[in-house]
């Protein structure tokens, strides 16, 4: 975490008649980065509702560094994602290498419901409050955000060009942004975005078949080593009690599972740790986070091969991910896992809530799993199942086709400038752009790359298909930067 060294406050501009404030606190990040400021900007509670100005403002955490911005030049935007936006903020390198090739301001914008972003403060997360916590909320404060610091950085809104960046679901609000607000953005990047899945226009069984493919496509041998291991669970959970805590004891579980439904939950809590390590298949290790080695599909998959019966092959791979520091005696289901309407689950960390909401409203992600096509048990995740938990967890009733509706379903053409890339170790990849929109909407594959790959800081152990696409990217960015500047210079002078 930056540290705080002074507070100012900066006049702001007017926008629609009301004051928005940015406070500024100046710091360093902690990383080898730019310095950045951290800035408070005061957005509208709700930007659609006109009786409800009333209501005000709340403060949303913005990350600014104009280490390599001359006058004039681009903003790179990065529009934020589920998180704090200072975690975003250390794993999100190439764009502000980008920055330096291109003398851009660098803007890390934080999504609304999110880490000190709060409209309610503490009582933010309840039921009451989080009716304006909508996806057209979260691109409107960028909105409003983008203007003013065009404004207050370039005099002339019209001057820089601004490229929204967003990985994973930022990089479904990067796409958003530019469709929504092209008015506003030249052109966006999406890295890993699930445009399609997002919007419910996938079949709904992809997610972990591809996981599945990531870890066959190493040793074929690793899926069917899993299939066995959820056997011998099955034929033990067959022996009612006494099977379950056997299956608890070998499991190494703080608490032994008491019925079906906690058998249920520890199958989903299994099948994220093989997610997550799909997604996180890096050639390199990485430590922001939980700490994996390079490869970590290779590396858990070799365990599976060795371990002496099928709950020690799970046990093994689930441990690389729950247990990275190798410091925990048992582990904790309810603490890594909470059912939601997001089928990889959520946790007890700050902002999972916010997302179980968000995928209980607009956001959907239907991914079942039926142990043929994929190597785990039978969990259908359906439209009834997601509707049911949200009903009860927060009084709402999911809008499926909604997101579609709003922005653009399959059909981007009539759009233009919007980046896609993904990497063919990606789980998330079908559900996102695979093929060429148009001329200038287009996907980029990454081969061997993992969720978000381009958009990490460069690293020696990066393949080659990454670097090229990161050269394309710069290539594409570039001329959208200088298409901009010169139909703005022949507006001017017209």
């Amino acid at each position: 975490m930056a540290t705080v060294d002074v507070v100012t406050v900066r006049r702001s501009v007017v926008y629609f008649a009301v004051t928005l404030l940015f406070v500024t606190v100046s710091c360093v990040s902690v990383t080898r980065d730019p310095p950045y400021e951290t800035r408070y900007f005061h957005q509208y509670l709700d930007h659609f509702n006109f009786a409800s100005r009333g209501a005000g403002t709340f403060k949303e955490r913005v990350l600014v560094s104009d280490a390599f911005w001359r006058s004039g030049g681009p903003i790179f935007f990065y529009t934020g994602n589920e998180g704090p936006i200072t975690r975003l903020w250390n794993e999100i390198g190439f764009m502000k290498d980008l920055a330096e090739q291109f003398e851009a301001l660098i803007v890390f914008a934080e999504h609304r419901y999110y880490g000190e972003s709060l409209p309610f403060g503490e009582n933010t997360i309840s039921q009451e409050n989080m009716g304006l916590l909508t996806v057209e909320q979260a691109l409107a404060d960028y909105a409003v955000l983008i203007t003013n610091l065009t404004v207050s950085y370039c005099q002339d809104p019209d001057v820089c060009p601004v490229i929204a960046f967003g990985g994973s679901y930022g990089g479904v609000l990067s796409t958003f942004l530019r469709l929504k607000y092209p008015n506003l953005v030249a052109g966006a990047l999406a890295s890993s975005a699930n445009v399609y899945m997002s919007a419910g226009l996938t079949p709904g069984n992809q997610l972990f078949q591809d996981v599945t493919e990531d870890f066959r496509r190493y040793n074929p041998r690793c899926p069917d080593r899993v299939r066995e291991g959820f056997a011998e669970m099955e034929r033990l959970a067959g022996q009612g009690e006494q099977g379950l805590h056997e299956i608890s004891t070998r499991m190494k579980l703080c608490s032994s599972l008491q019925d079906h439904a906690d058998l249920v939950n520890m199958y989903r809590w299994v099948r994220e740790a093989f997610t997550v390590l799909a997604m996180e298949d890096l050639p390199y290790a990485i430590s922001n986070g939980p700490f994996l080695p390079a490869y970590p599909v290779n590396a858990s998959c070799n365990l599976l091969l060795k371990a002496t019966d099928g709950i020690e092959e799970i046990l093994q791979a689930v441990g690389m991910l729950y247990n990275f520091t190798s410091n925990l005696s048992c582990f904790d289901l309810h603490e890594d896992f909470v059912p939601c309407a997001d089928p990889t689950g959520c946790s007890l960390m700050p902002g999972a809530k916010a997302w179980d909401y968000q995928t209980c409203t607009e956001i959907s992600l239907l991914e079942s799993t039926d142990n043929v096509t994929d190597m785990f048990p039978p969990d259908a995740f359906t439209e009834e199942t997601r509707a049911a938990h949200c009903r009860e967890r927060w009084g709402v009733t999911p809008r499926p086709g909604w997101l579609a509706t709003q922005f653009w379903g399959k059909d981007l053409k009539a759009s233009s400038n919007i980046i896609f890339s993904n990497g063919d170790l990606d789980p998330w990849r079908r559900g996102g752009v695979l093929q060429n929109v148009s001329s200038s909407i287009v996907a980029l594959e990454i081969q061997g790359g993992a969720h978000i790959m381009d958009l990490r800081a460069p690293n020696a152990t990066d393949p080659l298909s990454v670097i090229r696409v990161r050269q394309q990217e710069a290539h594409l960015i570039g001329q959208w930067i200088s298409e901009a500047t010169n139909q703005k210079e022949a507006s001017g002078n017209g």
